[in-house]
């Protein structure tokens, strides 16, 4: 991933962001008082208690809590209408913060061992990679204003083309969804397998 990443509150240019660091930050601890994913007197994981585990991270973690920005609700909003107008059977969630927290555990469900759940967030960091390219890409050739804006949305109408335009929203849904998808996921990664998420894991 490329320096300057709009991934932060008010998609503010961020050079300590980028794909190295995200996957450095995977096998951080979330902090001291940080959550706490429960087990069961002979250690199992006790899955009811994710729900808990992702609400401290939209609560507490920068990364995770931008998924609340307004910016980024709006965004949201943008892509679930652009789904409904293109007819697509989706299911409608009221805010982006229950997306990114029934994305979340679907991706537990369907990832149950530690091969398949280290390939799927490795998914979700070459898509941060490559939809944070081509924001940045855009962002440069149209001289969007992406710190001070009020609405990523309203700047994005200085790009002509329709297409583009689209895309350009879309990519920075991505960004930020991705970027706390894969900061909760490489916590929980590290809690069921004892070991941080690495590339070289398998």
């Amino acid at each position: 991933m490329s320096e300057g990443v709009w991934i932060l509150i008010g998609f503010q240019r961020a050079g300590e962001v980028n794909q190295k660091q995200a996957q450095t930050d995977l096998g951080m601890d979330a902090g001291a008082g940080g959550p706490i994913l429960l087990r069961d007197d002979s250690g199992a994981i006790d899955y009811d208690s994710i729900p808990d585990v992702i609400q401290w991270f939209l609560d507490y973690d920068q990364r995770v809590a931008v998924i609340k920005n307004p910016k980024v609700e709006e965004l949201f909003q943008w892509k679930q209408e652009q789904s409904r107008q293109a007819g697509e059977e989706v299911f409608n969630f009221n805010r982006a913060e229950d997306r990114l927290a029934i994305g979340i555990i679907q991706s537990i469900a369907h990832n149950p061992t530690e091969r398949e759940l280290h390939a799927w967030i490795g998914q979700l960091l070459n898509a941060l990679d490559t939809a944070s390219k081509a924001t940045e890409d855009v962002t440069a050739a149209y001289q969007l204003d992406m710190s001070t804006a009020a609405s990523v949305v309203t700047e994005s109408d200085k790009i002509p083309a329709a297409k583009v335009r689209a895309d350009f929203l879309f990519n920075c849904w991505v960004e930020a969804l991705c970027t706390a998808e894969v900061r909760v996921l490489g916590w929980l990664y590290r809690e069921f397998y004892g070991r941080p998420f690495n590339p070289s894991n398998f």
